[in-house]
């Protein structure tokens, strides 16, 4: 069953990020005292008293004949103010129930009516069934007075105004017992989570946003020219011939040296931590520009964090080709990510939809070899074989034996394999072992762990 949705839209700088935060229990979304920093629509799980609903943040929506904020707007935000307003709209008819957030220092703006005939114009638009509830919530409410000014609010006619301070949570709670007052309930016992959680990860503008809307068909994420217009790492379900995935879209990662203090900075760390919450990563790469040695230190991160990952090489539409040309970029990308050379390759254009239709597919295959496990009898023919083609390293007159392997985990896959001596270990001949643990297995783009437990002869 669907989690409910609930939206938090009002104009910029009021406070949503802050409030998303405060609910959230955990710093997700960017927040930042220059409107216009949260651009897309940011979702996650909150759950208050026994009822789980997801959350979304939005950006600010400008009016449209004032645009009062477009000279304050970041320098890199003021282009989107259209977009930022379509994506708010999409999170409103999506929503069970808005809440429209205000300021009480800024008092009623021409935004906020302008906003507040939009909601009404929602809800007088569809049926009963589909109309989102409205709630105002009045933020910066930090003390009795500007809890009293918030009433002012009432003028707006959508109802009895909730003084709160997103910042300290005063009137959060009381908020939240609103909310899910008047959701379609769902217990939280009753929600699972088996979705698969797939990251989509790379450089700035390569093309992630972009794939994110062609794998969902729509118009989910704002996509620009422009490079770093996604900063938060947002969360998009889908179902797939009954699978149940996340995608998930990050800010693009640069180098530490190149990051600019403040909004990218948190930004690249939510994409870093976007890679720990996944499960398959879609490493995206440039098919018109070398690959580069930031490319190879994504893939770095993803390999230290242990996560299953598949090569994408976007834009693939845009090479000039002859007959070897995927073989040549191929084995340039082996070349580059020697560490990698268990991971699949696949080539692909956002733009004109080539071969994007082979990505989730794909990373199924991932995810379902990142859960494999190798029967111990099978393994154990594998390490013989191996012992037999390759005598295994020794010095000063002893041999490394290996006795028995088994498989301990999954998600990466682990294989212990018991020794006689730690200290006769060589990596070439561990890596030796995986090479052929991998042409047994497979365990397509996923790393695998050899581990070694001494025991007596």
């Amino acid at each position: 069953m669907r989690k409910p949705l609930v939206a938090l839209v009002g104009q910029p700088n009021v406070g949503k990020s802050t409030l998303f935060n405060r609910l959230a229990g955990e710093r997700l979304a960017v927040v930042h005292d220059i409107p216009g920093t949260t651009r897309d629509r940011l979702v996650t799980e909150v759950e208050w008293n026994g009822v789980s609903f997801d959350l979304v943040d939005t950006g600010g929506i400008e009016a449209n004949g004032q645009r009062q904020y477009t000279q304050t707007l970041s320098a890199s935000s003021a282009n989107f103010i259209a977009e930022i307003r379509t994506q708010s709209q999409l999170a409103i008819r999506e929503a069970d129930l808005v809440v429209f957030m205000t300021d009480v220092i800024a008092g009623i703006t021409a935004t906020d009516i302008e906003v507040a005939d939009m909601l009404r114009h929602v809800n007088k638009g569809t049926s009963d069934s589909k109309r989102p509830f409205l709630l105002l919530a009045v933020n910066k409410c930090d003390n009795t007075a500007r809890s009293i000014d918030a009433q002012q609010f009432f003028s707006l006619g959508l109802g009895d105004p909730y003084p709160i301070s997103a910042l300290h949570g005063r009137g959060s709670g009381d908020l939240l017992d609103t909310i899910v007052a008047h959701l379609p309930i769902t217990s939280a016992t009753q929600q699972g989570n088996d979705s698969i959680s797939i990251a989509i990860v790379g450089r700035p503008n390569v093309g992630k946003s972009s794939l994110l809307n062609r794998l969902l068909s729509h118009e989910r994420v704002i996509v620009s020219p422009v490079a770093g217009t996604t900063r938060d790492a947002i969360d998009t379900p889908l179902t797939y011939h009954g699978s149940d995935i996340t995608l998930i879209d990050t800010a693009g990662i640069r180098r530490k040296g190149k990051i600019v203090p403040g909004v990218e900075k948190y930004s690249v760390l939510r994409a870093l931590k976007a890679i720990d919450r996944a499960e398959v990563v879609l490493l995206l790469v440039d098919a018109t520009e070398p690959f580069t040695a930031q490319d190879a230190h994504i893939a770095g991160i993803i390999l230290d964090k242990a996560r299953s990952v598949i090569v994408v090489v976007n834009k693939w539409d845009a090479v000039p080709k002859d007959t070897y040309t995927i073989d040549s970029y191929r084995a340039m990308v082996r070349d580059t990510l020697q560490f990698l050379d268990y991971v699949p390759v696949l080539f692909i254009s956002a733009l004109t939809g080539q071969r994007v239709n082979k990505i989730i597919p794909l990373a199924l295959n991932v995810h379902e070899d990142r859960n494999k496990r190798a029967p111990t009898a099978e393994l154990n023919k594998v390490i013989r074989s191996a012992l037999g083609e390759h005598a295994p390293p020794s010095r000063g007159g002893k041999r490394l034996r290996i006795f028995y392997a088994t498989q301990v985990a999954t998600a990466p896959p682990v294989i212990l394999l018991h020794i006689n001596d730690r200290t006769l270990l060589h990596f070439s001949y561990t890596r030796f072992l995986e090479n052929r643990i991998r042409a047994r297995f497979e365990f397509s783009g996923t790393p695998l762990r050899l581990a070694f437990r001494e025991r007596s002869d």
